[in-house]
């Protein structure tokens, strides 16, 4: 199941290169997130959570907003089942709300 959901991206790292013969090549998006209470104890505030999306390359539609960070975006998740009755969220897409902002994809 997908669905949108409107995020502050707070960062985003490039990773690309080759470990013991094996190439790899993703962006990481940092988004905030809310804090949950658990068993342990209450909380309050938010902190951020990474989400790999594609490849190297999607860093460059990202790098001119880098002193325009923490930003607002509009990401499209998938929900997906996680083990033991578990979900989670895997990001298929983001860009930022500003469209005078974005850098034509």
């Amino acid at each position: 199941m997908k669905f949108q959901s409107e995020v502050i991206v707070h960062g985003v790292k490039e990773s690309e290169g080759v470990v013991e013969g094996r190439a790899f090549s993703s962006t990481t998006f940092h988004c905030e997130v809310d804090l949950a209470e658990n068993s342990a104890g209450r909380s309050i505030g938010r902190a951020t959570r990474p989400f790999k999306l594609g490849d190297a390359k999607e860093f460059d539609k990202w790098a001119h907003l880098g002193a325009s960070l923490p930003v607002k975006a509009m990401a499209t998740f998938e929900m997906a089942a996680a083990a033991q009755d578990g979900t989670k969220m895997v990001l298929v897409d983001i860009r930022p709300i500003d469209k005078a902002t974005a850098k034509a994809a």
